[in-house]
């Protein structure tokens, strides 16, 4: 089942009327429809003086070629009814941002075999252009494990962590997305040419602004919402205090989805925003790929066990026979009254320690008394 034509074209016109997220034609398109809304500007009525801010824009709009010219380039435009709607963006619907920008996108187009309903199982792994070997390293194997589990790897193919994310998760064979502030037929940027186009053609890569448009900051804000909306949570690798990935952070924080971050060396400037959020509460610290698996997957679907170091034979000694043990001595055996004083342990409790040490064979017996075996020396 998919959404029906008109209802399309209206979103198609609608996109490139408005900046993304813009609440006049948010809340119109919520209150009146998409369909009816369109159909008021085209009769050159003025819902709330959208008509008077568009009007340049709209004279030159043709839906219906932009439809066209968009399928000639592999490249569709998916809404909200679509078999290929990625239901995990409805949760924006409510959600505001800075400037009260937000909410649901009126389409996503999208170019790449990949088909977003299938990104149920996703996670966001962004963070600072500007990074270091440690976080390009950290971001690549992380994105390189969770995608071998069968997790997408969401991103935006900036530089540093997020390209670092993108090709991770290629190495592994997994599956990765590139959500962009342009449209989806631009490279940007430029130095991504080939990663970009690499996705295109074996995952996807996805914008809410159509064919053509260039990208601006308030775009970058806005398409960090639709990177915390694909994925079930939100990995940040190195941002800085100021660092834009914070913004998807915020935008997870929003979607009550779990926020994670990756310490760095605390006299790292790139990791000061990472650190800030696990020091608020605002993120889960996670240092490897089984960890933030265990955040995104159903409860109890995947559980992480909690490293331990080797195991020793002592580890399983009660107070009582660890006490003993340490009170035997290495090379001259002695008289069990001897290591009772010396363990400040009873003389029939030394005893019992000892014979329980024997059979764990850390202790031996001969005529002179106790010592340590040659395994508990060692």
């Amino acid at each position: 089942m998919s959404a029906v034509h008109e209802e399309r074209l209206a979103r198609a016109a609608l996109s490139q009327l408005t900046e993304p997220g813009t609440p006049r034609i948010r809340d119109l398109v919520a209150d009146m429809g998409a369909v009816a809304l369109y159909e008021e500007l085209l009769q050159n009525r003025n819902p709330q003086g959208v008509l008077t801010d568009f009007a340049l824009r709209l004279a030159d709009n043709d839906p219906e070629r932009e439809l066209d010219r968009a399928a000639r380039q592999g490249v569709r435009f998916i809404v909200p009814g679509d078999d290929e709607w990625p239901s995990q963006l409805d949760a924006l619907e409510p959600v505001r941002g800075a400037s009260n920008r937000g909410g649901l996108p009126l389409g996503l187009w999208v170019k790449g075999p990949l088909r977003l309903n299938e990104l149920a199982d996703a996670v966001a792994v962004v963070g600072s252009r500007s990074c270091t070997t440690y976080g390009i390293d950290v971001a690549g194997q992380m994105s390189a494990e969770v995608a071998k589990a069968g997790t997408c790897v969401i991103s935006g193919a900036a530089f540093g962590i997020d390209q670092a994310a993108h090709r991770g998760a290629l190495s592994a064979q997994g599956k990765t997305v590139a959500v962009l502030a342009c449209g989806v037929d631009k490279f940007y940027p430029e130095a991504h040419a080939n990663l970009l186009r690499y996705l295109a053609e074996h995952g996807a890569v996805v914008s809410e602004v159509p064919l053509g448009w260039s990208p601006m900051r308030s775009r970058f804000l806005a398409r960090n919402r639709l990177i915390a909306g694909l994925g079930r949570g939100t990995v940040v690798v190195e941002a800085a205090a100021r660092s834009g990935a914070l913004s998807t952070a915020n935008w997870t924080t929003q979607l009550n989805r779990p926020l994670m971050a990756v310490p760095g060396p605390v006299t790292s400037a790139p990791s000061e925003g990472a650190h800030q959020l696990i020091r608020n509460g605002e993120a889960t610290l996670v240092t490897q790929s089984a960890e933030v698996l265990e955040m995104i997957k159903p409860s109890g679907e995947y559980l992480f066990d909690m490293p331990r170091g080797p195991e020793h034979r002592r580890d399983g000694l009660s107070s009582c026979e660890a006490q003993v043990l340490e009170a035997v001595p290495v090379a001259r055996a002695v008289a069990v009254d001897s290591i009772s004083r010396t363990a400040g342990i009873g003389l029939v409790e030394a005893g019992k320690a000892l014979r329980k040490l024997a059979e764990e064979g850390l202790v031996v017996q001969s005529d002179h008394g106790w010592k340590l075996s040659r395994d508990a020396r060692s």
